[in-house]
């Protein structure tokens, strides 16, 4: 059977593109998580320190012209709760620290916003967030700008993004891992109808030409109407072939027909030896080429027909009494009898006539051909267990000492016939009519002697 050189996987490559998707994808859910996550902390932190910066500028207060501030307790243990982050904080009036580190920087804040303002930077070795507001102290008379910043390290956020980081990586890992099995089970899926395909066209016979009517996707239309197309011109070619094997059969055998019929003619008029010797000879030949010519055709005309089997009820018994009395003449030639012995009841069988009667045919031909003068070929039609069985045994050479079973191989003879003329196709086209109908063909060296048995095996109805 010839190979077909693979160019790659279809599912292989569908599989590595939606796991290359599946990558992007976890990639992507990891950096937005991350960054969501991120912003949260971020956006919380901003709070909270908002709320300490306001929650001491609401504290700030004027007592004796001087402005007083009672640090809450809430307004830096509020920050303290979040996290372990360091906290500073300074209050500046009028630019004079109040209260606070005194070298905790001071952005400039836009003039009449009341806005706060955060701001990022390095202060004492580590990277703070800080918010920055002011407002405005009365004192007496006089409004004074009281500005409040409030700063925290960032270790909280640290912490929030590693966290995040180590969920986000789970969370894409468990999600690269079921997109993956996914892809496995969508590319499957997607060449499931492909395979059916497949199947439906391997678990056909060799010579199953019928077209495919399984249903298939609108992508495999083409290549199912493609294929279809082909079986179909397969088969009308095939046909073709079968006519003009029957034609060539019926011009090659209708002459030498002929030709054998004026042979006997004249065979049988003459009454001299050496004539009737020569007639003989001739007829032999005539035979031996009809014979080869009519079981090459009959091999390639069986190969055909048992594509499509034209069944019809039959008698065997008279399909071996007719096949006997065809042949009946030929082993007259070579002084070789005929006996047959039928069954009382007709054996009825549902079968191909036509490749039963050429099996059949071949199978006594063989028996005629390889047998002495003098001798005597029994054809036995029986019954046996739940099988016809149509046995022919002479008294020839046999088969030799090689195996049996290579027998019914084309062109394979026995080892002990390489003097006869023979095609090697009897034994063949016998096993494959009996093969098409179910049954067998048995092969056995001739028990009561020398000789060979051939046994042509049907399943009873």
């Amino acid at each position: 059977m010839s190979t077909v050189a693979a160019s790659g996987s279809i599912r292989r490559r569908l599989t590595l593109q939606l796991a290359a998707i599946a990558v992007l994808l976890s990639v992507a859910f990891f950096l937005i998580v991350r960054g969501v996550a991120e912003q949260a902390a971020g956006q919380t932190q901003d709070q909270i320190l908002a709320a300490s910066a306001t929650s001491i500028a609401d504290a700030l207060r004027s007592e004796k012209g001087q402005v007083q501030l009672e640090l809450p307790y809430s307004a830096l243990s509020m920050l303290g709760s979040v996290s372990e982050d360091r906290v500073f904080y300074r209050v500046a009036i009028a630019g004079r620290t109040l209260t606070g580190y005194d070298d905790l920087p001071l952005p400039a804040l836009p003039e009449a916003t009341g806005e706060p303002v955060f701001a990022t930077f390095d202060y004492r070795g580590e990277p703070v967030r800080s918010v920055t507001l002011s407002r405005n102290v009365s004192i007496g008379e006089r409004p004074v700008e009281a500005v409040i910043s409030v700063a925290q390290t960032r270790l909280f956020l640290g912490a929030i993004r590693a966290r995040t980081s180590t969920i986000a990586a789970a969370v894409g890992l468990a999600f690269f891992a079921v997109a993956v099995s996914l892809s496995l089970w969508a590319a499957h899926s997607a060449l499931r109808p492909l395979e059916r395909l497949a199947l439906s066209v391997t678990r056909r016979g060799p010579k199953d030409l019928r077209p495919l009517r399984a249903e298939t996707p609108a992508e495999l239309v083409p290549l199912v109407a493609a294929l279809n197309n082909f079986m179909e011109r397969l088969r009308a070619s095939l046909a073709r072939s079968e006519d003009f094997i029957a034609e060539a059969a019926h011009r090659v055998r209708t002459p030498l027909a002929t030709l054998r019929t004026q042979a006997e003619i004249a065979y049988r008029r003459v009454e001299r030896p050496e004539n009737r010797a020569a007639l003989k000879e001739m007829i032999l030949a005539i035979d031996e080429s009809s014979r080869s010519a009519g079981q090459l055709l009959d091999h390639a005309m069986v190969t055909f027909r048992t594509d499509h089997l034209e069944t019809e009820q039959l008698d065997l018994g008279e399909l071996a009494c007719d096949t006997r009395n065809r042949l009946e003449p030929t082993a007259e030639l070579k002084d070789i009898g005929l006996e047959l012995e039928l069954p009382d009841a007709p054996a009825l069988f549902e079968g191909d006539p036509i490749l039963l009667e050429n099996a059949l045919r071949n199978i006594v031909d063989n028996a005629i051909k390889y047998s002495p003068p003098d001798s005597l070929v029994r054809i036995a039609l029986h019954i046996c267990g739940g099988d016809y069985v149509i046995g022919v045994c002479d008294e020839g050479r046999g088969f030799g000492t090689g195996d049996l079973r290579r027998m019914t191989r084309r062109f394979s003879r026995g080892t002990n016939v390489e003097d006869i003329v023979g095609s090697g196709l009897g034994l063949t086209i016998a096993d494959e009519v009996a093969r098409a109908h179910g049954g067998r063909l048995e092969l056995a060296r001739n028990k009561g002697g020398k000789g060979a048995c051939v046994s042509l095996v049907l399943p009873r109805p």
